[in-house]
């Protein structure tokens, strides 16, 4: 793809701090219209990558450009069409989440003063906080923070969102809204560009993904090329997993693990037929309750290139 494609676009941007370099080389493309997931465990580069993105920090070396524009030399023109919630929301604990959002949209010189209330109003409303609109942000729980932070970043219209972690902290009717807030920010034609450590979340909701590690991209493209590009996979229900292990390893299916009274393994390549697995399997006085060959998981990729679990913190 050309860079016009691109609402985010790197080339060889890497960041050091003294000796110690946090990114390395990235090649980063984020399609226009895209809700994008940013992966990675503890450690990667994601928020480092995040702010150099948005001018919070000056890279090294390297080139960015958002929505086609040169970063950070082109930030005052780019930058008013890009909403962000970068690390946490912050705000005035004393003041309402109505005048949090007015101060914030006050200091954005680009923001029309005249619809400014409507405009707040209607971005409280949009992430579920009208009810609590009044109430000083001191007595709001983590994940209406959150929210509220989203909130700020959708005071005007954004061709690109920037989220970090835009899910922490909320209940799972919290975390099921904001899923959905990010898909109608992309159907109105928003890029969404999702920093998680989140799988399932970014399984749910993203359509393409880039996966770190140690301050390097190992992996992007679209899910279902993430998906693929593990290989397939061959599954097994039964209460004999030792058994049914040793089977998988005498076909090839190496790193086979059992889980829940299930055995699961990556397919070698060329691939017994599925046939002759569950016959070597029924030959071993295996009992089978399901089977099935299968892509592998978003969650298998991400373990495979990083080594790291699912769950990993940021």
């Amino acid at each position: 793809m050309t860079e016009p494609d691109a609402a985010i676009a790197t080339s060889g941007l890497s960041k050091r701090f003294g000796s110690r370099t946090v990114v390395d080389g990235l090649d980063l493309h984020v399609p226009r219209g895209a809700v994008f997931g940013f992966l990675g465990p503890n450690g990667s580069g994601k928020t480092t990558t995040i702010r150099m993105l948005l001018g919070l920090v000056r890279a090294s070396a390297g080139d960015i450009r958002l929505l086609g524009e040169r970063m950070p030399d082109s930030g005052a023109r780019v930058l008013p069409r890009v909403g962000a919630l970068v690390e946490g929301p912050a705000f005035a604990p004393y003041l309402s989440g109505t005048a949090n959002l007015v101060r914030r949209d006050t200091a954005d010189r680009y923001a029309p003063p005249s619809t400014r209330r409507a405009r707040v109003a209607a971005a409280l409303d949009r992430v579920g906080l009208s009810h609590a609109a009044g109430r000083n942000v001191r007595t709001y729980s983590l994940g209406m923070k959150q929210r509220l932070g989203i909130a700020g970043a959708l005071l005007t219209d954004r061709d690109l969102l920037v989220l970090d972690e835009p899910t922490n902290g909320l209940d799972p009717q919290g975390t099921r809204e904001v899923r959905s807030l990010i898909r109608s920010l992309a159907d109105g034609g928003a890029t969404v560009f999702v920093s998680s450590h989140l799988l399932a979340e970014i399984e749910q909701i993203c359509t393409h993904a880039a996966i770190m590690r140690t301050g390097r991209l190992v992996a992007q493209g679209s899910l279902d090329d993430l998906r693929q590009a593990g290989g397939p996979r061959v599954r097994v229900e039964t209460p004999d997993a030792a058994a049914a292990i040793g089977v998988f390893a005498r076909l090839g299916v190496a790193a086979a693990v059992a889980d829940d009274g299930a055995v699961d393994g990556p397919l070698p390549d060329p691939a017994p037929a599925p046939e002759d697995v569950v016959a070597a399997l029924v030959e071993a006085d295996v009992r089978v309750r399901g089977f099935a060959v299968h892509a592998s998981t978003l969650e298998e990729r991400f373990v495979a290139l990083t080594g790291e679990g699912f769950d990993v913190e940021q």
